[in-house]
């Protein structure tokens, strides 16, 4: 069967079975259009409300192709329908309008600009290098799940709020909505093994001097990604890598912050980036292939490869400034040398030109 003919197919038996358990709802296919996904989604409304649900249906045709039966996978969307609806977070539509009432609720999120390219059209953002900043309302979350609407052009123009607005308000309610938490791998493996474990194999715990890489994320570790954009972050990460870091972007959910202490150098940390990335994180939780870094004393957030390169050419100018170091001492020194000698007219006065000029 393929694609087409079983969306059909699928649609009606799903209404048909839910309309046999005494539900009558309306059901529409869309395509969705989320951060990192692209997909057709059945959305399924109970009738006479204004909120349903939405099941992707890739995944359901993957299950029937993967050798599911079609019937298991049918009770599975009408099971997924009930439980959808019933655990609905339970807020007032109106007040969706209301930025008064909603910007508490604001929080940021990091994604990858080249991925979300048509997407970024049409949401308020800011660039963050080959990233984007964006910004989305937490309406509930919890062990369940979460319930949040991303923040649109559209929405934004409607609440009457600018995009600078919205970046401010972000700035200030994100990092108490969602707090920054830093802890060394090590910490992070003990918590993921248990702490027995991880000392049985040496893992835990770690000096703090001795951590290599350090994990940044927020507590429910949902678009942790998104600590990058506050404001004392870059702070914050300098202080637990002793100064210069670099950031692996682990996933949209969190990232990895190596110091910049010469153990590793950028060519290796790409080549981790791109093998987790291709084996390891779904193209959905995916950020980008790219590393980045920044510079405690000048305060500069780039790609590694404009970090490099910013490195030598600083490097090439260093030696020209030695240089000439190097020459105004030597001409300082035959200056001296030359005040030793007993003063003439023509001597005297061709030393001080000599040394003015230099100097």
């Amino acid at each position: 069967m393929d694609y087409e003919s079983f969306k059909e197919q699928f649609v009606e038996d799903v209404k048909n079975k839910l309309y046999e358990q005494g539900s009558e709802a309306e059901i529409t296919v869309n395509p969705v259009n989320k951060l990192n996904e692209h997909y057709e989604a059945m959305t399924v409304k109970p009738e006479g409300d204004r909120v349903g649900v939405n099941l992707g249906l890739d995944k359901f045709y993957e299950a029937v192709e993967n050798g599911t039966p079609y019937g298991v996978v049918v009770d599975k969307a009408v099971q997924t329908i009930h439980d959808g609806i019933e655990n609905r977070p339970d807020f007032d539509l109106d007040s969706l309008t209301d930025y008064s009432k909603m910007k508490d609720k604001l929080v940021m999120e990091v994604v990858s600009a080249e991925a979300n390219k048509d997407l970024l059209d049409t949401v308020p953002h800011k660039n963050m290098e080959d990233m984007a900043v964006v910004y989305r309302f937490v309406l509930s979350s919890d062990d369940e799940g979460r319930a949040s609407i991303l923040v649109t052009n559209q929405l934004i123009e409607t609440m009457g709020v600018t995009p600078e607005q919205l970046h401010a308000d972000a700035m200030e309610n994100a990092p108490q909505i969602k707090p920054l938490e830093i802890k060394g791998m090590g910490e992070v493996l003990a918590e993921m093994m248990g702490v027995e474990q991880a000392e049985m194999l040496g893992l835990y715990p770690v000096k703090p001097e001795d951590e290599q890489i350090f994990v940044a994320s927020v507590p429910d570790k949902v678009h942790g990604a998104g600590v990058l954009a506050y404001q004392d972050f870059m702070d914050k990460a300098a202080e637990k890598a002793g100064g210069d870091f670099y950031i692996l972007p682990s996933s949209i959910h969190e990232i990895l912050i190596v110091p910049d202490n010469g153990k590793m150098g950028l060519k290796d940390l790409e080549n981790m980036v791109k093998e987790v990335n291709a084996t390891q994180v779904s193209p959905a939780d995916k950020l980008t292939d790219n590393v980045y870094h920044y510079d405690s004393q000048a305060k500069i957030f780039e790609l590694g490869e404009k970090f490099v390169e910013r490195q030598s050419e600083r490097d090439e100018i260093a030696p020209e400034k030695e240089e000439k170091a190097s020459l105004l001492g030597d001409l300082k020194a035959k200056k001296e040398e030359v005040a030793k000698i007993p003063k003439k007219e023509s001597i005297d006065k061709g030393a001080k030109s000599k040394g003015g000029e230099a100097l």
